[in-house]
């Protein structure tokens, strides 16, 4: 994947893909977390900028719901989705709503080419919603 965007194969880069595959939607604090178990002695700054060059490259997807800090995923060539619990934070994928991104598709695009969409729907997730039933 690094060498297919034009990127030198590094030991922190391989460790945050590695990271964020194994936990989508990690927090960054998280991420620098597995990444130091993986390499040992690694600043913050490191992975901060690993996570940039990645995200620009088009191998990682940077989302941040409202009111949450900046996370990161591996699911990207995709126009998809995310469901937040307003709980406890969970995020989860969703598939774009319907066919061949719909929502890509507006009324006046004001001269924008429009590429992503970002739509985030915000619910209880079942966990959530059925602690909240009980008495």
């Amino acid at each position: 994947m690094l060498r297919a965007a034009s990127l030198r194969v590094t030991a922190p880069r391989l460790a945050v893909l590695s990271a964020v595959h194994h936990q989508p939607h990690a927090e960054t604090d998280v991420i620098i977390g597995r990444v130091r178990e993986s390499l040992g002695t690694v600043s913050q700054q490191a992975v901060y900028d690993v996570l940039r060059v990645l995200t620009d490259a088009g191998l990682l997807r940077r989302i941040q719901p409202m009111g949450t800090v900046a996370r990161y995923e591996t699911r990207v060539g995709d126009n998809h989705h995310h469901l937040v619990c307003r709980s406890c934070g969970v995020i989860v994928d969703i598939d774009c709503a319907v066919g061949d991104a719909p929502c890509l598709t507006v009324p006046d695009d004001q001269g924008f080419v429009i590429d992503e969409a970002e739509v985030i729907y915000w619910g209880l997730c079942p966990d959530c919603s059925s602690s909240r039933s009980l008495p």
